[in-house]
């Protein structure tokens, strides 16, 4: 089933109560859907079916529209949890959350001007020479604009939705009860480890100072790498609320799939080995990988880096536990397999025997396929296909896996989304040797 829609100006309710309100108002309206329709099977001799209920046309409109009105956590909150970024809710789920990433409506200019009016000094609007109200992208939380100062510089200015950082505690909390109701989750699975640090990482997100030191902090890093670049912050104009960082050209960088083979690998490659450098080298991670976050500059070559807001850092013990991983993997050492399987809570001394070998098998898959690939075609590979159809199977056999570390979650979500875009550019590597080099 899928679900459209086209981005449209659409106001941000600001209060709690509001926000409350619309979500409450849409949990009855879908679970009072879900209740005639399970009456109507009921009255056909059938079992109501959960899933069936809730991903109706009707309910599944319903939910889109709401959430996509309401953006912040609302929307945020699927980003963490979507199965297409390697993580644990169902197929069913995910389809909802992966609508609301494409279809963020923006704050009308009338709205804009009032939280700018707020946020900055009287007179504002006299520092600038140009200020587009039509955003050039919106998102979850915040959406960016080009401006141009009287000084000539061009900047892009990431303005929050007003009530975002407010109300992270009651919608999270409210998200929560919606995916519980479904009825989607695996009986037995713990989603309030997953609900908490979603609210955290909402939390660190809505904090625009934050982003604008990691902005920076990653310009520094990479300031001698001619692959990239990362647009620096301008404190002048950034407050908690609004980030305003150099405007960088470029083009999205999924637009890069009908570049020739040679510049596909190279964006590929370059991305991948970024993702490293953060785990071994940087100890930082920025762990969202939306493709949004990322432009390429066919003129120079550059890939330019945006988005720091969802930056971790990635302790020394989680790196090693990936790091002793790659190195069992890439040298078929089964018990290594398993040892760093367990370090990153894959399973626990409650996973059943079969289950556990189940994981191993899953975990050689992924090396097995690096070894009979030395370059590896992310345009061919089944190996997702693989990989979901032994996870589907795992979970229909009763595993429920125990909640896993926030880092693991994070970075995992981090890998999915690189293996996802290098499929969408069709990229071929030499992946195996590229992991190799990592832990060398």
């Amino acid at each position: 089933m899928t679900i459209r829609s086209t981005p449209k100006p659409q106001p941000v309710p600001a209060s709690r109560l509001g926000r409350l309100s619309r979500l409450g108002a849409l949990g009855a309206s879908v679970a009072g859907n879900m209740v005639v329709g399970g009456l109507g099977q009921l009255a056909q001799g059938q079992r109501p079916n959960p899933q069936s209920l809730l991903m109706t046309p009707r309910n599944m409109r319903k939910i889109v529209d709401q959430l996509a009105q309401m953006r912040g956590a609302a929307m945020k909150i699927g980003q963490l949890v979507s199965m297409d970024t390697g993580d644990v809710l169902p197929p069913e789920l995910s389809e909802i959350f992966a609508r609301l990433r494409a279809d963020a409506n923006f704050m009308p200019p009338k709205q804009l001007k009032q939280v700018l009016a707020k946020l900055w000094p009287a007179g504002w609007l006299g520092a600038f020479s140009q200020f587009d109200v039509r955003p050039i992208a919106a998102a979850s939380i915040g959406q960016v604009h080009r401006a141009v100062l009287r000084d000539g510089r061009t900047l892009a200015v990431k303005v929050q939705y007003p009530g975002v950082a407010r109300s992270i505690d009651s919608d999270v909390a409210n998200v929560g009860a919606l995916i519980r109701m479904s009825g989607l989750l695996p009986k037995g699975f713990e989603l309030g480890p997953y609900l908490e640090q979603a609210r955290l990482q909402l939390h660190e997100e809505t904090d625009y100072i934050r982003e604008a030191a990691q902005l920076d902090g990653f310009a520094d890093l990479l300031v001698d790498n001619r692959h990239f670049h990362v647009p620096r912050s301008v404190p002048e104009w950034c407050t908690p609320d609004i980030l305003a960082m150099e405007f960088a050209e470029g083009d999205p960088v999924e637009d890069a799939a009908r570049a020739d083979q040679a510049t596909r690998n190279h964006i590929t490659e370059q991305l991948i080995r970024l993702t490293l450098d953060e785990l071994f080298r940087f100890g930082r991670m920025q762990t969202d990988p939306n493709f949004a976050n990322y432009r390429f500059d066919a003129e120079n070559g550059k890939i330019v880096l945006l988005d720091f807001g969802a930056t971790r850092v990635v302790g020394a013990e989680t790196a090693q536990v990936y790091r002793d991983m790659l190195v069992a993997g890439l040298s078929h050492d089964a018990a290594g397999i398993d040892a760093a399987a367990g370090a990153m809570g894959l399973f626990d001394a409650d996973t059943t025997v079969d289950h556990r070998r189940q994981i191993n098998e899953m975990m050689s898959l992924i090396f097995a396929e690096l070894e009979e690939m030395p370059v590896f075609d992310f345009a061919t590979t089944e190996l997702v296909q693989h990989l979901q159809r032994r996870g589907t199977a795992l979970a229909e056999d009763g595993y429920v896996p125990p909640p896993l570390p926030i880092d693991v979650l994070f970075l995992q979500r981090k890998f999915g989304g690189m293996f996802m875009l290098a499929s969408k550019l069709g990229a071929s590597l030499p992946l195996r040797d590229i992991l190799a080099e990592a832990i060398s």
